[in-house]
């Protein structure tokens, strides 16, 4: 087949949408695929472009992908209007090579949100070329957006749900990451027919088999006698993240413990300030850690959190989680009950400890109780294995998509 992938987000992007984007695209490629892609640099989560990269157009061949690069407005600091700008940018800067595959013809046409804005030129290509259409949605970034109050009009936040209802009817198969997030598109109005849950995954093997590490540990000048309370992956403002340095106030004099935050993010310099406003002695921030050594990091944590805001708990899942349960850890997640999140806690007891979203005690309880549980998950390894397998998730997407096409 020949399958054309557009979206913002991909490879070299070691965390998010981008590395899963970029991991299908090529694990589409090794099956025999003829596979497109039309992304932007790398920018994510630094929101900044990789030094590795100039903003501008290019092409490249990547793991036997065609890859089509195509320039954007990245802000520095991302607030709700700049993000647009940033989003809109890559719409308009992308249009044009996505219309011209169209001599291409390709069988399938893969959209991953965010951005909803690229959605007119990826309908319009399938009509042209006849192509079968599918809209990822990796986060409901109209849900998001309202959910953490960026836009208050209640006008624009009608109109705004109107288009995104009129586009997602215009896809010939909307696929999305969680039960959660399908009876949210049933909601939007999407048909159950053209549903296909497509969860994200994990390397499954090389998470589960890996150790606690000692000398990373002590490499990052953390002492071996403290409990790891870790934070991985971005840092910015629909995760809230400033919960995780009142709990580390709330938790000072507990000398067992010491909060760990890996990452980069907009929000990141922000929440450096609080713990060195609050002269905290019990959290340390990290930079971004390799792939390679993410396997021994996410291991050698005894307690892991998963942080959202209220308003964004079934906007967006958080795609770290799933190396978390592959590797065995004891994750505490911050969600309502009637979330994707929440449902998955209830279906699989064990797998995790849900808290109530927002709140410093419970957050800090949540904490306590998860550092006396045993150092491996066994529920959630099991749960990786049967349900996150990268080949078993991958090959189930491309038989689902086959039978529809």
């Amino acid at each position: 087949m020949k399958i054309l992938i557009y979206g913002i987000n991909y490879s070299p992007e070691s965390i998010g949408i981008g590395m899963y984007s970029g991991e299908m695209a090529s694990w589409f490629a090794s099956q025999g695929n003829e596979v497109k892609v039309i992304t932007a640099p790398p920018y994510y989560p630094q929101w900044k472009i990789n030094k590795n990269f100039q903003n501008r157009y290019s092409h490249d061949l990547i793991d036997n992908v065609d890859v089509t690069r195509c320039p954007l407005f990245v802000p520095s600091k991302p607030t709700a209007i700049t993000r647009l700008l940033h989003l809109l940018s890559f719409s308009a800067s992308s249009a044009l090579p996505v219309i011209k595959t169209y001599s291409w013809k390709a069988d399938i046409v893969i959209q991953v949100t965010p951005t909803l804005f690229c959605s007119l030129q990826t309908i319009l290509l399938s009509k042209l070329s006849r192509s079968k259409s599918i809209i990822h949605i990796q986060d409901y970034e109209v849900d998001a957006m309202f959910g953490l109050s960026m836009f208050k009009n209640k006008f624009v936040q009608r109109f705004a749900y109107w288009i995104e209802k009129l586009l997602l009817a215009n896809f010939d198969i909307v696929s999305t990451i969680s039960h959660g997030m399908i009876k949210r598109a049933e909601e939007k109005g999407v048909k159950q027919n053209k549903l296909v849950l497509f969860p994200n995954w994990s390397n499954v093997k090389r998470f589960t088999e890996a150790k606690k590490n000692p000398s990373l540990l002590t490499e990052l000048g953390i002492r071996l006698d403290k409990k790891i309370i870790l934070y991985s992956g971005n840092m910015g403002e629909k995760q809230g993240l400033e919960i995780v340095i009142q709990a580390a106030k709330n938790l000072e004099e507990n000398n067992g413990v010491h909060f760990i935050m890996v990452g980069e993010g907009s929000d990141k310099s922000r929440l450096m300030k609080l713990a060195k406003e609050n002269s905290l002695n019990n959290i340390d921030f990290f930079p971004l850690q390799s792939y390679e050594k993410l396997p021994e990091l996410l291991a050698s944590a005894d307690c892991h959190l998963i942080i959202q805001k209220l308003g964004a708990a079934d906007a967006v899942l958080p795609s770290k989680l799933t190396n978390i349960l592959a590797v065995g850890g004891n994750a505490v997640i911050t969600a309502n009950e009637d979330t994707s999140l929440g449902y998955l806690c209830s279906e699989f007891k064990g797998i995790a400890t849900l808290v109530k979203p927002e709140s410093v005690s419970a957050l800090c309880e949540g904490i306590l109780l998860s550092l006396n549980l045993p150092k491996s998950n066994l529920v959630a390894k099991n749960y990786a294995r049967n349900f996150l397998d990268k080949d078993m998730v991958l090959s189930k997407f491309l038989k689902d998509i086959k039978k529809m096409a």
